[in-house]
């Protein structure tokens, strides 16, 4: 890992904004406006437009090489206490573009009270907010009011993909398990607390080729296969539920095997994807497998099962004991006058990494935007959502921080 503090300056081309409570709208135009997909242009621009902007508020600034190109962002405003720290974290890189839009995906076009773009709702009008808050607390940390507790903004890299930013960030000691952290993916108004776990296997069976006018003298791994897929769906679905993630699911994304319709095939690979809930984990979704595997090769005499885990995220139950729970609920009533829903995020997020690899029950999700228009042509988020939330990371960090 590369620590450097000496960063270049964001691309002229960019305007830099001050982040200021009410200007969170014009930073979100600015954040879509810069081409951060992964894969694609990934966020070495972004990285560096946002490094500028903390540098600018005064605080410390630090990045973190990730990958070639691809840096973490931090800034920092140190506390009279350092551990806990009050932490937001938002993930910079978006997904692919893709077909179907109707707008120019980069033009952050303001319309009938939405703001189009890639990334508009996940995550960087929640980036805004963020940053926006941060530059709150930067200003009266700067004019001497210390903060009670340290205030860190972290940007990552890699969180549409295989999460290897928000790694790194544990990795450096930049998050620990007492930390209170909060990152803004889309929720609709809501907290978003528990996460499913999400495990991925790579299964692999072999068999022996012949002819199809003679199946016989072969072993048929595609139709092994077809047998353990079978079994570990009626597995899957006889697995416990739990009260408020749901039932344990399986989804088979990838499947390859086979030669020509007349070749008995000897080998077939499907990739498998299990989002799982309590008391169901890694442990018992590998048990299912395998004994899938047992099925498939007993079912059909001569093939083989064998399997890789590619994936293991565990699920992360609500603790409705969170001293950042009750904080983030306090600041939400404050602001809208109006209890918050608390639920579970479908999806798995930075801050599920976290708790999930450090047992920390201080980690969620609150921001601007409905994960349903993510990932989508003509994502949008409503402008009333990003002044909520601005609000409300600002009404959070000063009830904790003063």
């Amino acid at each position: 890992m590369n620590e450097n503090k000496n960063h270049q300056e964001p691309d002229a081309a960019i305007p830099t904004a001050p982040a200021s409570p009410s200007q969170a709208t014009a930073l979100t135009r600015q954040l879509i406006q810069i081409d951060s997909t992964d894969p694609g242009a990934y966020e070495g621009e972004i990285g560096r437009h946002i490094a500028s902007q903390l540098t600018a508020m005064g605080v410390e600034v630090s990045t973190d090489q990730v990958l070639p190109g691809r840096f973490n962002v931090m800034g920092r405003i140190p506390g009279e206490t350092d551990d806990p720290a009050l932490i937001y974290i938002c993930h910079m890189d978006t997904v692919v573009v893709g077909d179907g839009w109707s707008v120019p995906p980069f033009s952050a076009l303001e319309r009938d009270g939405r703001i189009y773009g890639r990334g508009a709702c996940d995550m960087k009008s929640g980036l805004a907010c963020a940053l926006s808050a941060f530059s709150e607390i930067a200003a009266r940390a700067a004019a001497g009011q210390k903060p009670r507790h340290t205030f860190c903004f972290i940007a990552t890299v890699d969180e549409e993909d295989f999460m290897r930013g928000v790694e790194a960030a544990i990795r450096a000691g930049w998050v620990t398990k007492d930390s209170w952290i909060l990152d803004t993916e889309p929720t609709n108004g809501q907290i978003q607390v528990a996460h499913k776990g999400r495990t991925w296997f790579e299964l692999t069976v072999t068999g022996a080729t012949a002819h199809a006018s003679t199946p016989w003298k072969g072993a048929d791994a595609i139709a092994s296969m077809a047998e353990i897929i079978v079994k570990i769906r009626e597995q899957i679905a006889a697995c416990p539920s739990h009260p408020e993630l749901g039932s344990s699911t399986v989804t088979f994304g990838q499947i390859n095997g086979g030669y020509r319709p007349y070749v008995v095939p000897d080998s077939c690979t499907v990739c498998i994807d299990m989002r799982l809930v309590p008391p169901t984990d890694t442990r018992a979704a590998a048990a299912i497998v395998e004994n899938a595997i047992r099925h498939g090769e007993t079912a059909v005499p001569g093939t083989h099962g064998a399997y890789t885990i590619t994936g293991d995220r565990p699920y992360v139950e609500r603790d409705n004991n969170s001293y950042l729970l009750v904080q983030l609920a306090d600041a939400h009533k404050t602001i809208t006058a109006s209890e918050a829903d608390i639920t579970y995020f479908p999806g798995y997020t930075d801050t599920a990494v976290i708790a999930g690899l450090l047992h920390n029950h201080n980690c969620m999700s609150y921001g601007p935007g409905d994960l349903e228009l993510a990932h989508k042509p003509d994502e949008s988020v409503p402008i009333e959502d990003i002044l909520r939330c601005e609000q409300v990371l600002t009404a959070l960090a000063n009830q904790i921080l003063y």
